[in-house]
């Protein structure tokens, strides 16, 4: 009796990312059993883009919690297993090759980890805790949901979860107008879980935002975990990176947010 094929199934959710789309797609194209792609209203030919590569689309609205497009892919995925990605990121010849050979094997693990290493206006991040990155990516179906509750949180995985040791590749700030871009995306959601926790500020609210965040984001990201080695791109990161509380508390005092 022929052992059967395990399978695999990429969860991805997008909205006007025709220009990393490709690189994403051609990266898993020729190994996985489905691609499964959720897309919140995209006008720049990404739908075009994934249909060359023959993958299973959904059209929806975009949410500001965009986390839940990615649930709705995840839910589609018809495979044993799921592998959950970013329109901007790729899925290198070693870490397929790793992933391909977890899967086949007798597993007790529900979901796997693994490092990801974060590309920064013509760099690759080495420290200021950007690398390991380390984020739950693959899982068995049926054993991963993200909560949707926060803006950068991890899937929850119903088992144990395992570790890979190849680095999936995030190309997500090429150039210092792609980070604003997001910033604005995330700022926006820290602005509405502000508003859902508060309804009003405080003094205290403000000096912790304004003041005590972003001091201490600047001094983890730089000194604590070694930004400075990472050169001007990673002095621009940890400085960045500190301001999301401040423009986030702005959004939620002055913001017109849905």
């Amino acid at each position: 009796m022929a052992k059967k094929k395990i399978t695999i199934s990429v969860a991805i959710a997008t909205y006007n990312e025709a220009i990393k789309l490709g690189a994403c797609l051609a990266s898993i194209g020729s190994w996985v059993d489905e691609i499964v792609l959720v897309d919140g209203g995209s006008s720049d030919g990404t739908l075009e883009i994934a249909k060359k590569f023959g993958a299973v689309i959904s059209k929806r609205d975009n949410p500001v919690m965009f986390h839940i497009n990615k649930n709705r892919a995840i839910a589609m995925c018809k495979s044993d297993w799921i592998l959950q990605l970013d329109a901007d990121e790729v899925v290198g010849n070693d870490l397929s090759e790793e992933i391909r050979s977890v899967i086949k094997k007798k597993n007790t693990n529900a979901g796997y980890q693994m490092p990801r290493k974060n590309f920064f206006v013509g760099r690759w991040l080495s420290k200021g805790g950007q690398y390991p990155d380390y984020l739950v990516r693959l899982f068995q179906n049926g054993k991963g949901r993200l909560p949707c509750k926060y803006v950068h949180e991890q899937i929850k995985i119903d088992g144990e979860i395992g570790t890979l040791k190849e680095p999936l590749l995030h190309y997500t700030n090429n150039t210092l107008e792609e980070y604003w871009a997001k910033a604005d995306t995330y700022t926006n959601l820290t602005a509405i879980e502000l508003r859902k926790k508060y309804k009003r500020s405080t003094m205290s609210l403000l000096f912790a935002y304004c003041f005590i965040k972003p001091i201490v984001t600047f001094f983890m990201i730089y000194v604590r975990h070694k930004g400075f080695v990472d050169g001007w791109q990673g002095l621009q990161f940890a400085l960045f990176s500190s301001l999301h509380f401040p423009m986030a508390y702005k959004k939620f005092i002055f913001g017109n947010l849905t």
